[in-house]
């Protein structure tokens, strides 16, 4: 049975999709397995294959849907990026086509980041993309026209 996806503003992308006990799941490369196909997770895994084949982020320094707790509450963000010495250079937020990127996601995002200090965040619903970078001795956010190439974000 064939799943209609919308069409993303990313790159074109060819992820490995597979119905596995009646449901459509997609293959996470940064988890090694095949996961549920939701709305989100077709964004989070076009993002992870745009940053990765596009912007030369390396898979093995991607984690997706990792557990952190800010001011003793739980959370799971969706992607964090990290340089060769292995500290975050970049969080991101992923959600449906469908859901608007409003103050709410950019609340949420900077909330993860009270505990991560990552100096790029990037939201994303597929099809509108919000990238800045953070400045934490100003708190200022310069909201950047794209998302910035690895190596131009690693020292």
């Amino acid at each position: 049975m064939p799943i209609k996806l919308p069409i993303l503003n990313f790159p074109p992308a060819h992820p490995k999709i597979k119905v596995i006990k009646e449901k459509h799941c997609i293959f996470d490369e940064s988890r090694k397995k095949y996961v549920a196909l939701t709305p989100e997770e077709w964004v989070r895994q076009n993002c992870l294959i745009y940053l990765r084949d596009y912007k030369g982020f390396p898979g093995s320094l991607l984690t997706v849907e990792k557990s952190i707790k800010v001011n003793n509450r739980e959370f799971r963000y969706d992607i964090v990026a990290y340089n060769k010495k292995t500290e975050p250079v970049l969080l991101v937020e992923c959600k449906a086509p469908d859901v608007k990127i409003d103050q709410k996601v950019f609340d949420q995002i900077a909330v993860y980041n009270i505990r991560l200090k990552v100096p790029y965040l990037l939201v994303t619903n597929g099809m509108n993309h919000y990238c800045c970078r953070v400045d934490f001795e100003s708190g200022v956010y310069s909201f950047l026209t794209e998302v910035p190439n690895y190596t131009d974000i690693t020292f």
